[in-house]
């Protein structure tokens, strides 16, 4: 008998052993994994993640930039009708981010979707390239003063649905290729010293260069070339950048998608809903599980906070629940609080996001207004015969936003940092803040100038002919594009940083299309602002601008710019950053600490 509980003893003690080698096996395995991915990263991938970004910016804005003038001369479309029809583009170019952000982080992740969204962005240039070079899917062009005929049924829905596949193309790339590219840097790894803020500095100093090109060389081939080439030059630098991102496979820092995000919101306010008339006896009762938000709290578990305190029902544990510890709750009944956390989240960000519509509005009308305005000027380079191209005034907008991230990186952040102590020089609230104001300014100065340039056309008697070239310099212009381009170096970025800084980990691609949802509602609100000025007053004539008063129009988007800049303070004086507890790992024999850390203004 003790010959045999001795060797059942040794035999239980053998499997023990077993089973704990297999799990420090296992252990080492997942280890070494992480390792591995941590390894990754880093600022090696940047060329193959921005050359993507930049390529897809070049073709979009390439074309959305002198869409106005080839809907109008090509397409011989009438002048509100085109205007409409480039910000309702815009618009939807802005809006399929939602779309993209929800299929990235919940199925397929941010490298594929990135992968297949640029596939499905080419087939768009490629459809378009085709729609502005063989004859019979564009009108006749018309010479001298010979009536113009419009694109028919069938020659429009073939741009329109090139419009669309770029649209949706677009919609996957935007929100992940930020995201993606932020994700490469680990923000307290030594080894990795470039922080997320840098990296976005430099992320849109890369888009600027791109854009900057478009403006220039391929503007310059679309007015003077044509259309053909223009679109088909980047529509083959599209495809080359797709196979560059993909030979970066291997150096990614790879996160999994860590299920839907709209899902889990919903979950949230169904549970919430369902237990309405719970009480919050103690907040340190709230259910919570770290097993089961493992996969979406690897940067650390949200602290709970004292807002939107109904949202909090449904982390209350009651006897319906019927949870035990071993089991996954129904999470259409009882949520953890860091799922409520992620809520109360995205809910505040909504109100800084909303105040970024204005600002696109405004930023809508330098790529169909502010155009037509250069139509009619007078655009030679000094006495020389060269004529710049009216879409590439935009350069003046890209030119000083590159000079002034430049000159903030390097300069402004070192002299804030010593005032401030803050390691970003000042907080992404006080730079979008910056930002709005100067955009006021530019709106301001842009019907200043308008009425300028009308003055001058009276002088000289052409108010009433739309197809004259008024002998002012196209120059006039500049002021009102470079203090645009000032503003989107302040505003835009500071926008971008805010909602992936301040978004869930794993919705942060949902919080950059968030950014996108603000663009896309500024130009469906260009839109519907166009359609009811033209329809109510005389600012907005078809017949050219001349005859009408964009400089009213100008001037009642700046007084909402006024009152958006107010509602955007009151905002940002309001808005308390989010909580997070973080774990520290066991290193050097040190034991496992938890620090919990308000997030700061960083």
């Amino acid at each position: 008998m003790e010959k045999l509980e001795v060797s059942e003893v040794h035999s239980k003690s053998t499997a023990n052993m077993a089973e704990s080698e297999q799990d420090g096996s296992h252990g080492r395995t997942e280890n070494a994994a992480a390792d591995l991915n941590e390894k990754k990263g880093g600022i090696k991938t940047m060329p193959f993640i921005l050359a993507n970004d930049m390529c897809e910016r070049f073709a979009m804005l390439g074309f959305s930039k002198n869409m106005i003038n080839y809907l109008t001369l090509q397409l011989h479309v009438p002048l509100t009708k085109a205007a409409n029809t480039v910000t309702n583009f815009n618009g939807t170019a802005s809006l399929t981010p939602l779309l993209g952000a929800f299929v990235s982080d919940s199925y397929a992740g941010r490298f594929w979707t990135i992968t297949f969204s640029s596939a499905i962005y080419l087939l768009g240039m490629i459809s378009l390239t085709l729609s502005a070079t063989l004859p019979h899917l564009r009108p006749p062009q018309c010479v001298g003063n010979q009536v113009c005929v419009e694109a028919d049924g069938k020659q429009m829905a073939v741009l329109y649905l090139s419009l669309l596949l770029a649209a949706l193309g677009s919609g996957g790339i935007r929100p992940c290729v930020a995201a993606f590219g932020a994700d490469q840097f680990i923000e307290d790894d030594p080894r990795q010293p470039k922080k997320t803020w840098v990296y976005f500095n430099w992320y849109y100093f890369a888009l600027g260069v791109a854009i900057l090109t478009a403006s220039t060389v391929l503007v310059y081939i679309q007015d003077n070339v044509g259309w053909g080439w223009g679109l088909g030059i980047p529509t083959i630098t599209m495809a080359f950048a797709i196979i560059l991102f993909i030979i970066g496979y291997k150096m990614y820092r790879h996160l999994d998608p860590a299920g839907s995000p709209y899902t889990r919101v919903l979950q949230v306010c169904v549970a919430a809903f369902k237990k309405r008339k719970a009480k919050i006896s103690d907040a340190n009762l709230l259910y919570s599980n770290q097993e089961l938000d493992a996969s979406i709290s690897k940067d650390g578990v949200f602290h709970h906070s004292q807002h939107l305190k109904c949202l909090d029902k449904a982390a209350v544990v009651t006897e319906d629940d019927n949870i035990k510890s071993s089991e996954k709750p129904n999470l259409w009944r009882l949520n953890t609080v860091h799922r409520v956390e992620e809520l109360k989240a995205v809910i505040k960000l909504l109100p800084i996001g909303a105040a970024g519509i204005l600002f696109s509005t405004a930023d809508a009308q330098t790529t169909t207004f502010s155009i037509q305005q250069a139509n009619t000027m007078d655009k030679h380079l000094g006495k020389s015969n060269f004529q710049i191209p009216s879409a590439s005034l935009s350069i003046f907008a890209t030119g000083s936003m590159l000079i002034t991230v430049a000159i903030y990186d390097r300069i402004l952040v070192r002299v804030a940092r010593k005032y401030t102590g803050l390691e970003r020089g000042i907080s992404y609230l006080q730079r979008m803040a910056i930002g709005l104001f100067i955009s006021i300014l530019s709106t301001l100065v842009a019907g200043i100038v308008e009425v300028k340039r009308k003055d001058v056309a009276s002088a000289n008697g052409l108010i009433n002919n739309p197809k004259a070239m008024i002998p002012i310099s196209v120059f006039w212009l500049v002021p009102q594009y470079s203090l645009h381009g000032i503003a989107e170096a302040f505003k835009a970025i500071g926008h971008m940083e805010f909602f992936y800084d301040q978004a869930p980990e794993s919705m942060r691609s949902t919080a950059t299309a968030l950014y996108w949802l603000a663009v896309a509602a500024g130009n469906y609100f260009s839109t519907l602002l166009v359609t009811i000025v033209h329809s109510s007053t005389n600012w907005l004539p078809n017949k050219g601008l001349n005859s009408g008063k964009l400089e009213n129009f100008y001037w009642l988007i700046t007084c909402l710019q006024v009152v958006n800049f107010i509602y955007y303070l009151v905002c940002a004086k309001f808005y308390t950053y989010k909580p997070i507890h973080y774990q520290k790992s066991e290193e050097n024999g040190e034991l496992n600490a938890e620090e919990m850390e308000l997030a700061k203004v960083i």
